[in-house]
């Protein structure tokens, strides 16, 4: 059996018979011509060499129908990840009651299947707060680690090939909780969200506990007013004037490293606006600041590590040691491209963030609404419906129109841009293109947003 790891953790084991079976039905319902091409059997039994060659052959061919927009949303991939996550852990399907956070620490008890996918699961918690189904899309579950002061550090946005409750329980640590949070970055969908009891509620209670944690900043003055409007349970007051507030709908990330401006620098990661701030203390111990936009970034990957003879033989290592990095190459004036990396066990998350921030930057360049984000009940079974399926990934990024150039040809216009080497890269191990994430927005920079 090979192990799937899926952002950084074990998400199932699966045979080879298992993964052909898989091929065949893709190829069924997309044609030959869309779906890469599967490690073909072999009569005779594997060399150790010939394991480790089907082994590599087989990650490409997952990342590569994991990474095709019409493959990797696929209903057929999805579920055979989920299904194949459920007999891994064994857990039978059956009724159990799972408990989500919301930011202020209240927790919602919801009855569901083991076998319910993130969706449903977010459905359900959606119905038993009396959350409109119109406003379902503009939240999501978001797996966390609860910190001893009471925060919160995220591990990832739970994804739709994966079972919520068999995600947390088979972590088999009560440290990690399931949290509903907002899911979209431009503050302008507040309005949306504070038309309905339950959403303005829900909003209310994340910028309180955002506050209270250091996220947002906060001066003397304004904390006054603040107060002030709690004493009056003025909440839609309240978030008008916290959105006036620096770090306002970020997500802040724990201290990690940088090398950028210089190698081994501490940093503060916080995910917002459309842009990744950093809050770097250099080894001077001076602190500085800087953002860099998401617009700006050409393309980024996550890779990851795990140091060799760590510990006493036969031990394996800590979840901790495994390194994860996330680095991307940003355009810093108009003729020079530089990769940034930091490293964190958060990367994962980062990389969400990034692409949960060009999905929306499309989404709204080609006239989309996130409202519609609703899902629709069909003869009793849940339904995505069109719109959402839009929101996670673009019409753009599906489909390239013929008559717009590929992103890698568009750095090449950059006059004197050199384009530095995969090979160059910070990343121990050379990288094929596959494991980019290539970034469309990038497409749209002209010379007034430098």
């Amino acid at each position: 059996a090979y192990n799937i790891h899926v952002n950084g953790v074990l998400h199932c084991r699966v045979r080879y018979s298992q993964l052909l079976g898989l091929h065949e039905q893709l190829r069924k319902e997309y044609g030959a011509n869309v779906v890469p091409a599967f490690p073909p059997k072999k009569i005779f039994t594997l060399t150790p060499a010939e394991v480790e060659q089907r082994r590599e052959q087989l990650e490409k061919y997952m990342q590569a129908v994991r990474q095709d927009p019409t493959l990797g949303g696929s209903e057929t991939f999805n579920s055979f990840l989920r299904k194949a996550q459920q007999e891994t852990q064994q857990i039978p399907t059956e009724e159990v009651v799972l408990e989500v956070l919301l930011s202020n620490g209240q927790k919602v008890k919801v009855t569901i299947l083991t076998s319910d996918q993130t969706e449903d699961v977010l459905e359900a918690v959606a119905s038993k707060l009396d959350l409109p189904d119109d406003l379902v899309g503009y939240f999501s579950l978001f797996l966390v680690r609860e910190l001893k002061d009471g925060a919160f550090s995220f591990v990832r946005k739970l994804q739709e090939f994966e079972l919520p409750y068999v995600s947390v329980t088979s972590l088999h640590n009560p440290e990690f909780r399931i949290i509903l949070r907002k899911s979209y970055w431009d503050s302008s969908y507040d309005d949306d969200v504070m038309e309905h009891r339950v959403g303005l509620n829900l909003l209310y209670a994340q910028t309180v506990s955002d506050i209270e944690h250091g996220w947002i900043l906060v001066n003397k003055e304004q904390h006054r007013q603040l107060k002030s409007l709690q004493e009056k349970v003025s909440k839609k007051e309240f978030i008008r004037l916290a959105q006036t507030l620096k770090y306002y709908g970020y997500l802040k990330f724990d201290p990690c490293i940088t090398d950028f401006p210089e190698k081994g620098c501490h940093v503060v990661v916080s995910a917002g606006n459309n842009e990744l701030n950093f809050q770097v203390r250099l080894p001077n111990e001076q602190i500085k600041e800087g953002s860099f936009k998401v617009t700006r970034m050409r393309c980024w990957r996550v890779t990851s590590s795990v140091p060799m003879n760590n510990g006493p033989t036969g031990s394996s290592p800590a979840k901790s040691e495994v390194k994860l990095e996330l680095a991307f190459e940003y355009l810093m004036s108009k003729d020079r491209l530089q990769w940034v990396t930091i490293t964190s066990p958060q990367a994962i998350m980062l990389s969400i963030c990034l692409q949960s921030m060009v999905d929306e930057l499309m989404v709204k360049k080609s006239g989309g609404s996130i409202r519609k984000m609703f899902r629709r009940r069909v003869n009793g079974a849940l339904r995505r419906s069109d719109s959402q399926q839009a929101v996670k990934s673009p019409p753009l990024l599906d489909s390239p129109d013929a008559s717009r150039e590929p992103m890698a040809k568009l750095s090449s216009k950059l006059t004197a841009v050199s384009l530095r080497g995969i090979s160059h890269s910070s990343s121990a191990n050379d990288m094929g293109a596959n494991d980019f994430h290539g970034n469309y927005a990038f497409e749209g920079i002209g010379d007034e947003d430098l």
